[in-house]
Order: C-alpha cells, then structure tokens, then sequence
C-alpha cells in the first residue's frame, strides 16, 4: 500500500489474540426454548414431566442457566423399569439382528441431520463432542448388530442395563456404554451426570424418531448419584454399568453391594498416565504432542512426562521454545488454584525448575507449567491436582522407563516416542495400561478396547471385547436377584474357632495339608478342621483350617512365578497343563474314591467326573494357543492391535457342586491365559480339592503358579478381598460373602465373578459345570490392551 512502510514481518511481532470464536447455538437453543428450558424424564419413548418433582440448574462457563432437569422419585424409577423390561422384550424377541441394525443405520442417518444440535448442545454443557465421533460409533456397532448370531455365537443380552455415569464424565464415554448395549439386544436406562443430561436426552428422542421400541431407552435425572442406586434396587436391572470419577464408582458399589446384580467400574476421570520420550524419538514432533496432550486436549487425564537423560535438556529447551506464549488454562475455582500454587511451592522445596509459557496472574487462572526435575515421591506425581502441571522425570534405560510408566497406581494409557519399532513393541508389552499410543496422541476409536489395568476399572469398554460385558452365554441360567443384608464388615469372617487333632488319633485318621509354593504344608496358625461326608457319617480326617497368614505366603509364592508363567509360550504353558492332565489321570481312582466319599456320589458318576475334568484339563492345554489377539481395523492410516494379557494373581472360592470338575474348569483358565491361582476349596466339600494335590506335585508347573488353602471360606474371603495383590475373585457361596465382596473389593478395585448359592427365597441354585461356557472363563482371565501405531 502506498505510503505505508508496515511489513508482513511487524503485522505479525504485534499481532494479539483475537476474540474467541463462539459457536452458532441457535439450534440447540431453538430445542431448549421449545420444552420452556425444563427437560423432563424420557419414559416410555417420549418426555414424561410428572408433577411436583424437584428440579436442578445446569449452568454454562459464564454462569448463565442452560436449562432445567427433574428430579426423578420412586413412582418414576417403577415406570421406567417396567417400560424398559417391555422394551428389551420387544428389543431382543421380536427384532432379528437385521432389524436392530437396520433401525441403527436409520438412526445414523438422523443423525447426520441433527447433528449440528447435538455438538451444539454438547458444547452448551461442557461436555464437547462431534457429532461425527457418535456417527463413527454407531457406524461401528450398526455392523455388531448385524453380525452377533454370526461372529459372537451363542450369547445372549443380559436385559435392562442401568448406565451410571459422573457429573464430569465426557459424553463419548457414556455413549461407549449405551450403543454397545443396544446393539447387542439390551434395553438401556440411563442415570446421566448434570452435564452430559441434556445431549442424553435429545439422543434419546432421535432413538425413538428411526423405530426404535418404546422403552429400549430410558433417560433418568436426579439430584446425585443416590438416584442410581434407586435405580438398581429395582428388580427389573440385570447389569450396572459406571463411568467417571472413582470417588463415586465406589460409592456405587458400596450402596449396590448385596443386591445380587453385578456392577462395572471405569474410573476414566483423573488417572495419571506417562509420555514416554526415548531417544530414538522425534523430538519436535513428540514436543508438538505433548503440549497438545497435556494442556490443551483430555483435561480428565494428568499426564507425567519422562524423557531418557541423553536427551533432557533438548526436551526442556523445545519446550521453553514451544511453548512461550499459551495462554493460561482456566482453573475450575479457587480453591482449585489454592492447590495448584501449593503444589508447585512443594515441588520447588524439593529442587524442581519451572518452565512457564507466561507470567503467574492472579484469579482462577494458571500458565501451563512443565515441573522439571520430578521425583516419583513428589507430591504432584502421586495425587496430581487440577491444573495445566506436567511433571517431568528423567530415566536412563529402558528397563528404568517401563519401572517409572507403571508407577502410578493407575492403569489407563500411555504415549510412547521412538522411532525403534522393537523398543515401542516391547515397551508397550511391559507396561500395565490397557491403552498405549506410538508416535502419536491419545487417539479415540470404538474399534479400539479400552481395559482397566491395576486401579483403572473392571471391565472392557470398545471394540469386540467389549460388548461381552452386555452379553452372557446362552448355556447359563438367568439368576434371580438377592437382597441385602445387615452386614458387619468389619467383624466379617472373624470366626477363629479351631479345631485341634489329638494326637492319639494319629495313627487312625487322615491329615491333608494346604499346597502353597509348590509344597504340601500345614497351617501357619496349626488349626484344623473335621472333614465330615456332605449326607453325614463318619469323620473322614482333617484339614488345615488355613487364615490371613497363609493366603500372604500364597500371594507371595505366586507373585514371584506368575510374571515368568506369563511371559511363557503357549505351547509352553499348554504341555504343562497337559502334563497336569495326564497325573490326574493317573490318580484317577483316588480322585474318585475322594469324590464318593465326601459327597456320596455314586461310584460310577464320581469316575464319570474325573473322567470329564481330564478332558476339561485337556481343553484348556488346547485354548492356549488358540485364543490370541487381533489386528485392528481403524480408520486413521496406521496399525492397531487387541492383545489379551493375563490378570495375574486370581483368587477362586469354589463351590461344593462337582468340586473337581469345577476347580479344574476354573484352574484351567486362570493357567492357560498365564495368570497364577490361589484356590479356595468349598468349606463343605473340600476333600476332592485336597486330594488333587497329589496331582499337583507330581506335575511340571512352576512351584507357587497353583496354591491351594482349605478352611472357613468367609475368613479366607475376607484375606482374599484385602490382598491388595490379588487383582481378580471368582466366589461361591452366600449372599453375605457376595456382599462383602462387592463392598470391599474397591481399593484397589477388583473384578468379581460372584454366584450366590441361594436365591432371595432361599432355594438353592448351582452352575451346570458339565456346560460351562469355556471362552466366557477365558475372557474372564484376561484383560486387553490396545496399540495403536500411525503410519503417516
């Protein structure tokens, strides 16, 4: 321009941030003003606004009321649940696979009409998410629904499923919840945070404009989390499903215990999880993603930067480069940025530099800060507050870097940088997360399985593995609900009684002893137990009456074999159960000599279940190298794998039905998918159990993999569940060992299979073990990890 003397140069050193660009919200507020800003229930397939009911404000980031919801009561919680049992009827019977998919398809293709209202309200509450994501997943789930009689087989919906999710929850985690469900023929209700409430409810009136059944989706808003706890008492609710923060997964837990109705926790909001730079990495392009992961993308998560020392101080000076002048992060509330600043003043009475993209202003606001010179122990690593802190670590190997990934008690994901396959290969395989990302930032896809390790939750969100959650095989029983009862935690299984074998009879009766670490030996406390025959009769002999302290030798004796026993081959791990098999089939008349007299089986039915637990001995060693992983199918150009893994030290209370047969099913999977087992004979019936350790000693498994205590089974419960080691409790027995369990086993969390023996009227039920569904036990044993490699 003429007479200027202002250059590209000078227009660009002086340039300011503009005004933030606001989204277009006419639509979405269109829909709000249409309902006067007051949503209701959606009960039935339409929106229900019964009187007198509470209702709660939802506010925006400016404070200003978005709309209302209700509170719903127990007249609302009825209704819904019969609509929702009235709607899985229709749902699952009268809809084929083709139909439910076709219905999804239609549904997607609303979607794409209304989905500038669904980003726009999402957006609106806080809790963002595309439209073209949600699209994506029903894509993905429209194609299950189709093929579940197909490639899943004979598995059956579960029925109503209850979907709970936090008030800070994202919308695509509860979505990864509904569709699953959906898809494989359950009906959904849904108890939504405050945030997520409104989007929820548009969805569920979109359900019901492509021919969805009234009821296969049901909306519930209330004041807290009380009301899914409501919700669950109902009988009507077969599964519960939770998503968000673990303070109130817990607490859904603790009020769900004793209802006889199983619960899944995903604590996705606030794990630490590492990234992870070699030196091997680009270095630009990991920096590039790190600001991008750790302060400006998945607020929910705190990350931990560890870099190899060769190259720390190109790491840090990248990071001063890259990141002078980010704008400060908008802290929750004051009392966020109170422990924000004393963190930071903590971490720098212990020697750590700040790298800081501006100054320090005063108010609910804080520059994003990278804390350099980190210690595991500090502070700001361990319990991470709100805020834009990166804490940065340094390692020396790789041995040393895989040690610091698994630091956290957190299990939910990690980013690697390098650009040695080998060294990304390997490192993902030693780290215990259920999600690890190469060369790239955390990528989100329904294809891809996301698994809780260690504290990171109990069940397997995406992909095929996991709609098994939603589904049950065909062979089992639909198990009727139980009811709680009064229940003293504390004094559970605290019953000490001892029985004592005079020494007299020494000559006369027979002494079993427990297997721990490979050898026969007695209790650590030197109590015993009769053994009497189930009808009654004369005393068999005795048997440990074992207790805390010999469930702590069995942990530490599997411990230190379960790791090598994982990392095994197949093959490997296959002769050694076979090898089991074929002992058992030489102590084939002292197994059934054993099984006649303890529960007074016939003696040709007690041959006939030996005969059977060889061949489910010999299935197993055939599992090993049959079920494996799988190769993902993402959109993005790059590479995706489903890897099973092994839990790794399971505890197992069996029942007194078929007591071989059973602990050989359940041994047998825990072994073939490299976990160690600690087993708990039934109190009634455990001379089968005790009589298999003959077979165990003679066996080629490594000494500590099998571990087998006898005595009271409420007191060897309660060592199990307060093992912090102990990941996984497969239990049989009563409703108040079911209830301890489910009560207890939240800290850290642990995944329970539990079987009630009675039902909430007192009859006796039992698992046809003759049947037993061994890939359901298989994924049982397993837990997944996804790894995700970009080629470009």
């Amino acid at each position: 321009m003429a007479g200027t003397t202002t250059t590209v140069h000078d227009i660009f050193q002086t340039m300011e941030y503009g005004p933030a660009a606001t989204s277009n919200t006419a639509t979405a507020q269109a829909w709000l003003d249409k309902y006067s800003r007051t949503l209701g229930l959606f009960i039935d397939g339409k929106f229900v606004h019964p009187p007198n009911r509470q209702t709660r404000s939802l506010m925006d980031s400016k404070g200003v009321v978005v709309c209302s919801t209700l509170c719903a009561l127990e007249d609302d919680i009825s209704q819904c649940a019969s609509s929702a049992t009235r709607g899985f009827e229709s749902w699952s019977s009268s809809h084929s696979c083709y139909l439910r998919s076709k219905i999804l398809l239609r549904l997607a293709s609303i979607l794409g009409q209304h989905g500038q209202c669904l980003s726009e309200l999402c957006d609106l509450c806080q809790v963002p998410c595309s439209s073209s994501t949600i699209l994506r997943m029903l894509q993905y789930y429209t194609g299950w629904a189709q093929l579940r009689d197909t490639l899943i087989g004979n598995w059956s919906p579960l029925g109503v499923v209850l979907v709970v999710v936090s008030d800070d929850c994202t919308f695509y985690s509860l979505m990864l919840k509904i569709l699953p469900a959906i898809a494989m023929g359950n009906s959904v209700i849904v108890v939504p945070g405050q945030s997520s409430a409104p989007p929820v409810l548009l969805l569920a009136q979109l359900f019901m404009t492509c021919g969805f059944p009234d009821g296969v989706l049901n909306v519930l808003t209330g004041p807290d989390m009380s009301l899914a706890t409501d919700v669950a008492q109902n009988p009507a609710i077969s599964f519960v499903t939770y998503s968000g923060n673990k303070q109130d997964g817990v607490k859904l837990c603790k009020a769900t215990a004793g209802m006889g109705v199983p619960v899944s926790v995903t604590p996705n909001i606030g794990p630490t999880c590492p990234i992870i730079i070699f030196e091997s990495a680009d270095i630009d392009s990991a920096i590039d993603d790190v600001i991008e992961t750790a302060f400006m993308k998945n607020k929910a998560v705190h990350w931990v930067l560890c870099v190899q020392e060769s190259v720390h101080d190109s790491v840090v000076a990248r990071l001063r480069l890259r990141m002078a002048g980010l704008k400060c992060v908008a802290l929750p509330s004051d009392g966020a940025r109170l422990l924000v600043d004393t963190a930071v003043q903590d971490a720098q009475s212990k020697g750590v530099t700040l790298v800081q993209s501006c100054a320090v202003p005063c108010g609910a606001q804080y520059p994003p800060t990278v804390l350099c010179g980190a210690a595991p122990s500090l502070q700001c690593v361990v319990s991470p507050s709100p805020g834009p802190l990166l804490p940065l670590m340094t390692f020396r190997s790789n041995t040393e870097a895989v040690t610091l990934g698994n630091h956290s008690p957190h299990g939910q994901a990690a980013c690697i940088w390098t650009e040695d396959l080998t060294l990304a290969l390997e490192t993902s395989k030693s780290l215990s997360v259920g999600s690890v990302w190469v060369n790239s930032h955390p990528l989100s896809d329904p294809c891809l399985p996301a698994s809780g390790h260690k504290d990171s939750g109990t069940c397997t969100d995406g992909g095929q593995e996991g709609l098994y959650q939603f589904l049950r095989p065909s062979s089992y029983p639909v198990l009727s609900r139980t009811l709680p009862v009064a229940l003293d935690y504390a004094n559970f299984g605290s019953d000490t009684s001892q029985v004592m074998i005079p020494d007299e009879n020494a000559s006369i009766l027979k002494y079993y002893t427990h297997y721990i670490g490979g050898k026969a030996c007695k209790s650590v406390s030197g109590a015993n137990m009769e053994l009497y025959p189930l009808g009654g009769g004369n005393l068999l002999g005795y048997c440990p009456n074992g207790g805390r302290k010999d469930v702590r030798n069995a942990v530490e004796a599997a411990i230190k074999v379960q790791p090598g026993w994982m990392k095994k081959s197949p093959m490997a791990r296959a002769q050694s159960i076979q090898s089991l098999a074929k002992g058992l089939e030489g102590k084939r008349v002292e197994l059934a000599t054993s099984i006649n007299a303890h529960t007074g089986l016939r003696v040709d039915h007690a041959h006939m279940e030996v005969n059977l637990s060889i061949e489910r001995l010999s299935d197993w060693a055939a599992y090993c190298d049959k079920m494996d992983g799988r190769t993902l199918h993402v959109p993005q150009s790059g590479s995706g794998f489903a890897i099973p893994e092994a839990l790794g030290v399971v505890g197992v209370v069996l029942p007194k039905e078929q007591p071989l047969l059973a602990m050989v099913t359940l041994l047998g999977a825990a072994l073939a998918s490299g976990n160690a087992i600690i087993v708990v004979p039934s109190q009634e019936c455990p001379l089968p159990a005790v009589s298999f350790i003959q077979v165990l000693l003679s066996a080629d498994l490594p000494p500590g993999l099998v571990n087998i205590i006898t005595g009271k089974r409420d007191q060897l419960t309660k060592a199990l569940a307060n093992h912090s080691v102990i990941k996984a409790i497969w239990y049989w027995g009563n409703n108040e060992g079911c209830q301890y369990l489910q009560h207890s086993c939240t800290s850290p969390l642990k995944t329970l299979r539990l079987f009630c023996q009675t039902d909430k009227d007192g009859n006796h039920r039992a698992l046809n073990w003759h049947n037993s569904a061994l890939e359901d036990w298989w994924r049982n044993s397993v837990q997944w990890k996804s790894v995700w490699i970009p080629t470009a």
